[in-house]
């Protein structure tokens, strides 16, 4: 969370706020009793927790095969979980969680790779359709429950597990060859790498924060590199680059479109950015966009999206109640 200080914001971390209030609190209550435990039981069930011990083999039927984003599902249970042993610690949830932050690291690999689809499912693809795979939406979906954990628990092993998988991302990604000079279809981890160096004041994560953002939307378009060289999985939702902000450079955008999640997680790695290294027209462009959702193309309620064929925005002002 932020509190706005002149121009720009200052960060509080999650464990120094504390809820007490009427209304909030026997939800939060609701959500440590009965959700976080159904959720839980809900992906042994299906397999997304087992799946880190990387024990699926291809042909067999007595396990699922694992999604390309099932880490992030899991990453975001210890996250949401991690955030409610701050309010209440339990011992009987803090034992959930270790055990999964436990299995997560060892599915890691030498390398520092973290992602159990693109580790025994398709590991030929690791890297090749940046566009449809996720998988730095789900590294960071990784990284976020990290920084949870450790501010929660104190421990460091999800952290330093996490900054392993930081710094392979940074060693693969960037616009000096031979590093990938690419960027995530689902945007996620720019704002995750802010917070791993609000965690350790690494700046080298910033940085790759910093690099994401700006190489979006940049001229030749990287999708379009990407589909030249046949590595992307057809999807025709995918073709419109405003589905995914990459349409354009992002300082240059003034417009909110495309997939509502997306969207707005790109916007808050930009106005973290922009409060970091005091970057007026990152500012500026996040203005900019706040203005146009707030004003245009949001519901009364907060919510956002409001077409369900793109997860997302349309045009000003259309905000139908039955069908959003």
């Amino acid at each position: 969370m932020s509190v706005t200080t002149g121009h720009f914001h200052t960060f509080i971390p999650f464990n120094q706020v504390h809820i007490n209030d009427a209304f909030w609190n026997p939800r939060i209550q609701a959500n440590r009793v009965g959700t976080l435990p159904a959720i839980y039981e809900y992906f042994k069930k299906t397999g997304r927790i087992d799946a880190f011990d990387l024990g699926w083999k291809a042909g067999q039927t007595q396990r699922p095969e694992p999604h390309f984003f099932w880490d992030s599902d899991v990453a975001k249970w210890v996250e949401a979980a991690s955030f409610s042993l701050i309010q209440n610690p339990d011992p009987a949830l803090r034992t959930l969680v270790d055990h999964v932050v436990d299995l997560i690291c060892s599915a890691q690999q030498p390398d520092g790779y973290v992602n159990v689809y693109f580790t025994i499912v398709r590991p030929q693809e690791k890297w090749k359709d940046l566009r449809g795979n996720h998988e730095l939406y789900t590294a960071g979906h990784l990284i976020e429950a990290a920084v949870a954990h450790h501010q929660a628990t104190g421990s460091k092993k999800f952290l330093d597990a996490m900054c392993r998988f930081a710094d392979l991302i940074d060693e693969t990604f960037g616009a000096t060859p031979p590093k990938i000079p690419g960027y995530c279809g689902h945007e996620e981890v720019e704002l995750a790498l802010v917070k791993l160096y609000h965690a350790t004041a690494n700046e080298r994560y910033l940085k790759l924060a910093q690099y994401f953002v700006d190489q979006r939307g940049k001229t030749p378009l990287y999708f379009d590199t990407e589909k030249a060289s046949g590595r992307q999985t057809p999807n025709g939702v995918l073709e419109d680059y405003r589905y995914m902000q990459a349409h354009k450079p992002l300082r240059e955008q003034a417009e909110v479109v495309g997939h509502a999640v997306r969207a707005v997680y790109i916007y808050i790695a930009m106005a973290d950015l922009a409060a970091d290294t005091h970057d007026s027209l990152l500012l500026a462009a996040c203005r900019r966009l706040w203005n146009d959702v707030t004003l245009r193309k949001m519901y009364v309620t907060g919510g956002l999206g409001s077409s369900r064929n793109n997860e997302g925005f349309t045009e000003s002002y259309d905000l139908p109640n039955l069908n959003a």
